[in-house]
């Protein structure tokens, strides 16, 4: 298994809002793509900065995304939130 680590800074007073979004909209959206077996989202309120972590059976699967675009799709659905670059990185799943 494999996962893929997206590291966000989301203004502070946006956090719910970009909360809702990737509950309502890009979480459903991850879980119709080939490979992903489900995901998480973890947030720090006083900070502002997020973890989405999307595991995937395979590191194709995973790297699938990435190059048809789909999660640059997804990111772009929360930019107008974010005070940094997005950053993004992969790692096999040792212990689950």
């Amino acid at each position: 298994m494999y996962a893929r680590v997206v590291t966000v800074q989301i203004q502070s007073e946006m956090m719910d809002e970009a909360i809702t979004i990737f509950r309502e909209d890009i979480d459903p959206v991850a879980k119709q793509q080939k490979g992903c077996t489900g995901g998480y989202l973890l947030t720090d309120q006083a900070t502002g900065k997020a973890l989405s972590i999307s595991l995937w059976e395979t590191e194709a699967d995973m790297l699938a995304g990435e190059k048809s675009e789909y999660l640059q799709e997804q990111v772009a659905k929360v930019a107008h939130f974010l005070t940094a670059r997005p950053i993004t990185e992969h790692y096999e799943v040792s212990v689950g």
